[in-house]
């Protein structure tokens, strides 16, 4: 009997999603567990497996394709035979085997087999002409990652002979003229008109559609200030070698922001809360989200109750899910809620910023790059690493005054470490 493969739950408030990449073809052999075909939701993608054992007698719904829960995505049928290719004609045989050494020819069917592999291990491997069956995978059940692409193609790159460098000639005057036409050919129509369509993922589209809708409902402001990191610096140069031998991670500076943003929030409640309808509602825990950026865009991973977590189950926990966004295995659950946002620009040497607000939240910090500035210090001037930091908020529940005092309060906890460890 032919069971049907369908759109399975896919989390609170997602309803809908996109077909991503179909890892399987007509006529495949599956097992159970068998991962095949990815879904792209609104936050992660997900991974179909089957169900059962069996050959794959049809896929129904065809990649970029649009789905709902429930939806049947491909048949199985667990008594059918594998797809075999039809045998060529035996004179097509004998050339093909004295060209080249035999080779398996593909089964006809709807979609490509493909290597284990996932989504974006995929996509990188298609932009770089990649064949990924010459990959061996270091993922869950052999499954070739993203890493194992670009060590191939460093590995791949360095075996590369290197083509010899074109050789001026050392007397111009002899070689040939050519006409000036040739030489500086005027762009045509054909060279300004090229372009290239890429279809939007279904993550780009909802971040597409949820920055314009929240800068349409919410009053959203920026305040700057900037914060002398050297007293942070100082003690991670101290303690990064125990802290890691401890821990076995290192201190970075995050887990230092995470605390210095529940000291301020403790202080200034209404940035850790919502706005429902006519009231709001005012949160005293502290789930704080880390945007993260992805190649299909930004994620944003909440730690849960991390007023409760010592800076090493921080800085663990936001490594652990650098690691998941890098391997596209977040899920839905670790997406979800967070009372407050922060985001790093700096990573990336953005050196100022207005971050959006990450709605139904109402605050978000945003970092930068730590730079070597000469600033006035007592009467001084003296060289300090300093960071610009930049709060937006709603101004339909913060007001200026808090959103300044919160920097300040900020400012002032990351400078006194002392002061963040009592307080934080």
């Amino acid at each position: 009997m032919t069971t049907e493969v369908v759109v399975p739950e896919l989390g609170e408030s997602v309803i809908e999603a996109t077909i991503g990449t179909w890892m399987v073809a007509e006529g495949e052999k599956v097992n159970v567990g068998d991962v095949l075909v990815s879904l792209e939701t609104d936050k992660v993608d997900v991974e179909v497996g089957a169900e059962t054992a069996g050959v794959i007698t049809s896929i129904e719904r065809r990649e970029g394709e649009d789905v709902a829960i429930g939806d049947v995505l491909a048949l199985i049928d667990p008594d059918g035979e594998a797809a075999e290719a039809p045998e060529a004609p035996a004179e097509e045989q004998a050339e093909t085997q004295a060209e080249e050494p035999a080779a398996t020819p593909e089964p006809a069917s709807k979609a490509p087999a493909a290597e284990k592999a996932t989504p974006v291990a995929r996509r990188l491997a298609a932009e770089k002409s990649v064949e990924l069956a010459a990959i061996p995978g270091s993922g869950p059940r052999g499954r070739v990652t993203k890493q194992d692409v670009q060590s191939h193609l460093e590995a791949r790159t360095e075996t590369e002979p290197r083509q010899p460098e074109p050789q001026v000639e050392e007397n111009r005057a002899a070689a040939p003229s050519r006409p000036a036409a040739e030489t500086a050919p005027e762009p045509g129509r054909d060279e300004r008109a090229k372009e290239e369509r890429v279809r939007m993922s279904r993550r780009r589209r909802t971040i597409a559609r949820r920055l314009v809708e929240v800068q349409q409902t919410a009053a959203i402001l920026t305040t700057f200030n900037e914060i002398d990191m050297s007293a942070v610096i100082d003690i991670r140069q101290r303690r990064r070698d125990s802290f890691k031998e401890q821990h076995g991670v290192k201190l970075g500076f995050m887990s230092f922001f995470v605390k210095a943003v529940i000291g301020a929030l403790k202080q200034f409640p209404r940035l850790n809360a919502e706005i429902q309808e006519n009231e709001f509602v005012l949160k005293h825990y502290y789930d704080i989200g880390m945007a993260i950026g992805a190649e299909e865009g930004l994620v944003v991973p909440v730690i849960r109750d991390a007023h409760r977590k010592s800076f090493a189950e921080i800085e663990q926990e936001i490594v652990d899910y650098v690691e998941a966004v890098r391997e596209n295995t977040l899920s839905l659950e670790d997406l979800r809620g967070g009372t407050f946002t922060i985001t790093n620009g700096g990573v990336f040497g953005s050196l100022l910023s207005t971050p959006i607000l990450n709605p139904p939240q109402v605050g978000i910090l945003g970092l930068h790059k730590i730079e070597e500035r000469p600033i006035a210090l007592d009467g001084e001037v003296v060289i300090r690493h300093m960071m610009y930091v930049a709060l937006s908020y709603d101004h339909r529940i913060v007001d200026g005054r808090e959103a300044v005092q919160f920097l300040v309060k900020l400012k002032e906890l990351v400078e006194d470490p002392e002061v963040l460890l009592l307080e934080g």
